[in-house]
């Protein structure tokens, strides 16, 4: 695997991306592609779609290796003139969508498209109903394929300590108000899962679903310089269901029922 420092030069070749993020969230890219390919056969399909691709830190790795990628985001993004080089000398294909909800950006493409689609930290982000976007993902993904989905989770050690206190104390719990009025974002962490409830989420969506995997994951090494952190960070290391990511494989083995829950008003 590529290392950080070359990782990011590979991003500066093509007027550079957000430092500061890539390296707070590269070992995380480099896990989930890593439990990805445990199991995946040397034959097994290679057309991958990154579903809110961002600056295509995670798109690149695939593409490096040989996969054939498509990168989704946001029009600001993938216009941007940084990520279209990026995108052009690793021959990843740009897809720019402005209302996911609906998901008319993927109908350029005919059914069965992909062999994998990522849905790497975009659950959370989610704030309309998905059903329509998950009918549109269904068509896309073959049959024999696999949908990679990364979220935090709701029950990990920082975060559960940060909620309570909040709620203790009359703060609320979710987004604060100030997150909301200050940040420039697209959508921010409205909802954090747990294993078991990403799991209902697919199983609710179709019976073809299968869960593959289901993970807990914790990405951030326990080299902290405060020694509650160290703690906190062993404290994960050691008890699964309060690490900080989830990392969930659901499998498309036929399709038969197709989505099968809808929004009811």
């Amino acid at each position: 695997m590529i290392s950080l420092e070359d990782y990011v030069q590979l991003f500066d070749e093509h007027g550079g991306t957000d430092v500061a993020y890539l390296r707070n969230h590269w070992q995380r890219f480099r896990t989930t592609k890593a439990i990805f390919e445990q199991d995946r056969s040397a034959t097994a399909g290679k057309k991958v779609l990154d579903v809110g691709a961002h600056w295509l830190h995670q798109a690149l790795p695939f593409a490096i290796d040989g996969y054939s990628v498509t990168a989704a985001d946001l029009s600001d993004t993938m216009n941007a003139t940084n990520v279209v080089s990026t995108a052009s000398a690793h021959n990843i294909r740009l897809i720019s969508y402005d209302d996911l909800a609906s998901a008319t950006a993927f109908s350029v493409f005919p059914d069965d498209s992909f062999d994998v689609i990522v849905f790497g930290e975009i659950l959370e982000h989610i704030t309309f109903n998905p059903v329509a976007l998950w009918r549109e993902m269904y068509r896309l993904l073959s049959e024999g394929g696999r949908i990679v989905v990364t979220t935090p989770n709701y029950y990990a050690a920082t975060r559960r300590r940060l909620r309570e206190s909040r709620v203790w104390t009359g703060g609320g719990a979710g987004v604060t108000v100030d997150e909301i009025l200050t940040t420039p974002t697209h959508g921010h962490h409205w909802k954090e899962y747990s294993r078991r409830e990403v799991e209902r989420y697919f199983n609710l969506l179709s019976p073809d679903f299968v869960i593959h995997r289901s993970l807990y994951v914790e990405d951030e090494p326990a080299t902290h310089a405060l020694s509650t952190q160290r703690l906190s960070a062993w404290i994960r290391k050691t008890i699964p269901p309060l690490r900080s990511r989830l990392h969930v494989e659901i499998d498309l083995p036929k399709k038969k029922s197709g989505i099968v829950v809808g929004p009811r008003w």
